[in-house]
């Protein structure tokens, strides 16, 4: 059983702009800090990943519809954040207090779906969430794997916020080389009882752990995870709750 898991920060890492290979970045901000990417799970931050993939618009280039402009005029926003919030929504599920908490269409329901403004390489910059955030996962790893054995997972992750609790908490979009959930039905608890239900949410859980260290303001946007070894393959898509079998739909 594990009992100690180390978080390592992989400082250094420059500003990433489309095209760049974040994989060799990652690569030699993990060398330069004497650590070897096996073993463990990297953490990615989404923001890194969806710049590298030229997941980046200018809004200056972006041309507002007119429910865009009227959810803007509404809510006091800029319309061309809204339009693009809007074009990366599959179903808008509530609007509020200035927020609109969106279902993209990976199936995420999160504030703006996930169009941020924050930490963008430009004043007049949204950076998008990835296109498919678990094919990027896969991605890095294998590019990473060329300079070492493994194990190795992946995890892309962003910062959501909570229904019923206040605060943000990192969670996982994407995954590789891992199982983002472990199902431990079946198995005994401490008193032999066997589990029922428990189901864990991996690479949450990993996400999460990374976060303590990804402040926005921290300039540090990959985290190593050692202590387990991952374990199992999926994506985090699969782990979407089927919309018939979810109470609060």
């Amino acid at each position: 059983m594990t009992t100690a898991i180390e978080l390592r920060a992989l400082p250094g890492i420059p500003a990433i702009d489309t095209g760049d290979d974040l994989a060799a970045l990652l690569q030699e901000a993990a060398g330069r800090a004497g650590i070897l990417l096996q073993d463990g799970v990297l953490v990615v931050c989404q923001k890194v990943v969806s710049k590298a993939e030229g997941r980046s618009v200018r809004l200056a280039e972006v041309e507002p519809s007119e429910e865009a402009l009227r959810y803007a005029a509404e809510d006091e926003k800029d319309p061309r954040h809204v339009e693009l919030v809007l074009r990366e929504t599959r179903r808008i599920v509530r609007r509020g207090h200035g927020v609109m908490i969106c279902e993209t269409h990976h199936g995420f329901v999160c504030a703006n779906a996930g169009v941020d403004l924050s930490n963008a390489p430009g004043e007049d910059i949204a950076v998008l969430l990835p296109e498919d955030p678990d094919a990027s996962a896969a991605r890095l790893r294998e590019a990473l794997l060329v300079h070492t054995p493994g194990p190795l997972g992946v995890v892309v992750s962003d910062t959501f916020g909570r229904p019923w609790r206040e605060g943000l908490v990192d969670v996982a979009l994407g995954c590789a080389g891992l199982a983002p959930i472990e199902d431990a039905r079946g198995r005994p608890d401490w008193t032999g009882r066997e589990l029922q239900v428990t189901t864990s949410a991996r690479a949450d859980q990993y996400a999460a752990a990374a976060g303590l260290l990804m402040a926005k303001d921290a300039g540090l946007p990959a985290v190593f995870c050692s202590g387990q070894t991952p374990v199992g393959s999926g994506r985090v898509v699969d782990t979407l709750r089927d919309p018939e079998a979810d109470l609060f739909r």
